[in-house]
This record gives C-alpha cells, structure tokens and sequence, in this order.
C-alpha cells in the first residue's frame, strides 16, 4: 500500500497529533480530509496545510453520514480525535461528563468505524486507525471514564478487525503516551516544563509514524503499536 493518492480521514485533524498526521500524509501524496468541531481553527489548519475540511460532530451518526458524503469515499480512517473532559475522581464527575467522555473517544469512533467498514468491504481494501492511549493497559487516578473509553477503543479495535480481515481491511491500535498536544491543557493538567514537553512524543513525529503503517505491505498488520518517550516512567496499578 502506498499513501499516495489515498484519501484519507482524519477525525480531530486541526492540532496535535491530527495535525501531525495530516502534514505528514499530505506531503506522502495522499488526499487528506481533516475532521473537527471548531471552524475556525479547521480552516487555519487546512490552510497551513493545504489539505480538505469537513465541520462535524463524531458523536453525530448524521455526521459521520455527510462526513463520507462529502469526501466521496474513504481508503484510510484515522480515529484521532479524542476529549480528556477532566482529570479528577469518578465522583467528581456528572452525569453529562461520563457520557462526553464515553462518546468522546469510543462511540464516536465506532459510529465511523461502523460506515467506513462499509465502504471498505465494497472495495475490498482499506486500513482503519483507533488512536488509543496508554490509560487502556494501566490505571491512575482520575482517569477512570478515559481509561474505560480507550480500552473499550482497544478492544473494539481488536474485535473489528477480525470481522474485517476476510475482506481486507486491517485495523491498528496506535497507543501513545505522553504527547506534546493539547489534552492536558483540556483536561485542566497543570502545564508541563518546557524541556520535559520536547521529550515528548511530537505531532509530527506521530505523524511519521502514521506514514509508515499506512505505507506497510496490506498483507500485514499491527493489531497495536504502544509508543511511550523514555522520560515517562510507569509504575501503576
């Protein structure tokens, strides 16, 4: 398989790893789409970037419909985006903020995972990419609704996968830790030193990494791919 040409999704594709991700498959050759909420900074980004924007909500079936209308088909789904909602204890959370991060990174996804699949199996190709995070094989506190989503996410992933094999399809998990993006500002972390940051897993590194699954012989597959930066020691439950 090659990016070139390819046309490519991108939920969550106006800053961080999105971004990342589309400035590294734009300058691969392919078609890239990116997804987002916020108008205004879609548009900036897919100026910068030279690359397609659609305003949608991935939460939204009727969404995801106009999502694929719009683009007119799809070769590689990249579930990117994600909502940190907060980082506090499961009592500190409301009713409204469990289902936000539940839909925010897992049903979301499945309800693009659900269409895509079915362009896929048309043509008989495709490959989909579920953007987890470290939270779904360990614990901290404060993460209890996150942690259930991206692990829900992992095995979704998983699961899919074997449904979509016979045509094809191949599903990977990439799984990041700690990310130079916007999800601890989002979730109300306080902000890290500035030389910790550049030891972080970078946008546009995620974004090379991307490039090489997408650029992998299609008769194999990366059921996961873990990355953690080495300055991130892991001692959880």
């Amino acid at each position: 398989m090659s990016c070139q040409g390819k046309k490519v999704i991108i939920t969550g594709g106006a800053t961080g790893y999105g971004y990342g991700d589309a400035k590294a498959l734009k300058a691969a050759g392919a078609e890239v789409w990116i997804v987002g909420r916020r108008l205004d900074r879609l548009q900036k980004a897919a100026s910068e970037l030279g690359v397609k924007y659609i305003q949608a909500d991935i939460g939204k079936g009727d969404d995801w419909d106009r999502i694929f209308e719009t683009s007119g088909g799809v070769d590689v789904l990249i579930n990117n985006a994600g909502s940190g909602v907060k980082v506090e204890p499961l009592t500190k959370f409301s009713d409204a903020e469990v289902i936000q991060s539940i839909n925010g990174n897992l049903t979301g996804a499945i309800l693009g995972c659900r269409r895509a699949a079915q362009i896929m199996e048309k043509q008989k190709s495709g490959l989909i990419i579920n953007v987890s995070s470290v939270c779904a094989h360990y614990a901290w506190p404060g993460f209890a609704c996150y942690t259930a989503a991206k692990a829900g996410l992992d095995m979704f992933s998983r699961a899919l996968y074997t449904e979509l094999r016979p045509s094809n399809i191949r599903v990977t998990v990439v799984t990041p830790s700690w990310g130079a993006t916007e999800f601890g500002s989002a979730a109300s972390l306080p902000p890290s030193e500035a030389e910790l940051t550049k030891k972080m897993m970078q946008p546009e590194q995620m974004g090379e990494l991307i490039v090489f699954l997408c650029n992998y012989p299609e008769h194999l597959v990366f059921p996961e791919i873990m990355v953690q930066p080495t300055v991130q020691e892991i001692i959880p439950l």
